[in-house]
């Protein structure tokens, strides 16, 4: 089969190629997909690039943490899917960049009917990031600000419309000009542009000069230092990515670090999701893996956590569709198909 694979960390267009590998067998409990497309998420990326936690690869490594695809066999143990069923595949060592995937049945979730493949393709790791960052992990009250930057990326829009829906106020930071009349019309009630001036003092002057009191940051360096500055004394900010590799500098003000009880904290999807049942945040009876996916059809079957399709391209055009996955002023999730 044909596969996506990088031997060394480094630049994704530099050390991602294509190679061709035995088709997998599924072991005990595991499940194989012929798979139908995958996206090309940030995490991804920062994986290719050794700066994503938690997952250490094996040289030479597959790619490709999330993906839609079709059982194509079952391993001796595997239940809860059936050969031809289509399912949203997550894939938490990579490989779904690839025309086939091996993983655990219990990561092959199946399909909603009547949903597209390109939004299968993207079903769990925005979706449910959303989701448990708003909801649950900072569990923002109706009427309050969440602050976020990246505002304009697909997870960014998805928070937008979530937030909208469950009556939050959103203030969102972009990079580009041309972003907030479109946040503007997806719901966001406020859009501030970072080259306008410190992100804080802009936050202020919408919010009040007390801050807001919940944050959510994928960029840090100095717009996420800028941001914890703009936190309420009693404000709480989740970093969930690291696009400039920068750190944030907590406490450059000694302001920021002796009054009040901000708090910074981490997330990440991977850790949260083997968590889930033992969480609180969803009711005692039934699997919280499946109450979040159920949540997750719903607010896609109603617009609010859809993916907007980007451009397709075939496993050898791995290097333009990561050169469009990363591009300014990119519309739409970019995806890989391994389709002849």
């Amino acid at each position: 089969m044909k596969a996506i694979q990088f031997d060394a960390y480094g630049e994704p267009a530099e050390v991602l190629a294509l190679a061709d590998r035995p088709v997998p067998e599924p072991g005990k409990g595991e499940v194989r997909i012929r798979v139908l497309a995958s996206p090309v998420n940030p995490s991804d990326l920062l994986y290719v690039r050794g700066h994503y936690s938690g997952v250490e690869p094996r040289f030479p490594a597959p790619v490709g943490f999330e993906g839609v695809g079709i059982v194509d066999a079952l391993g001796p143990g595997a239940h809860g899917v059936v050969v031809g069923q289509r399912v949203a595949a997550i894939n938490g060592q990579g490989g779904n960049w690839a025309e086939y995937a091996v993983l655990p049945a219990g990561s092959s979730l199946p399909a909603p009917d009547g949903i597209p493949d390109e939004q299968v393709a993207s079903f769990v790791v925005n979706p449910a990031s959303a989701i448990l960052m708003v909801r649950h992990v900072l569990a923002v009250p109706r009427g309050e600000w969440l602050l976020q930057s990246a505002a304009g990326s697909e997870l960014g829009r998805m928070i937008i419309r979530l937030a909208k829906r469950d009556g939050i106020r959103t203030l969102n930071v972009v990079r580009r000009r041309e972003s907030v009349a479109e946040l503007e019309a997806l719901g966001a009630d406020a859009v501030i542009v970072s080259a306008d001036g410190p992100i804080d003092e802009q936050v202020r002057d919408i919010a009040g000069r007390e801050g807001v009191r919940y944050a959510i940051d994928p960029v840090v360096g100095q717009a996420g230092t800028e941001m914890f500055r703009a936190l309420h004394e009693e404000g709480r900010m989740l970093v969930y990515g690291s696009l400039t590799g920068e750190p944030i500098r907590v406490g450059e003000d000694p302001r920021d670090i002796l009054s009040g009880r901000r708090t910074l904290e981490v997330f990440w999807l991977g850790y949260w999701l083997p968590r889930l049942d033992d969480s609180g945040f969803y009711a005692a009876g039934a699997p919280a893996a499946s109450q979040l996916a159920q949540d997750i059809e719903a607010l896609m079957r109603d617009d609010v956590l859809v993916t907007s399709p980007g451009r397709t391209y075939a496993l050898d055009e791995i290097g333009s569709a990561v050169a469009e996955a990363e591009s300014a002023g990119r519309h739409g999730k970019v995806l890989l198909t391994a389709a002849s």
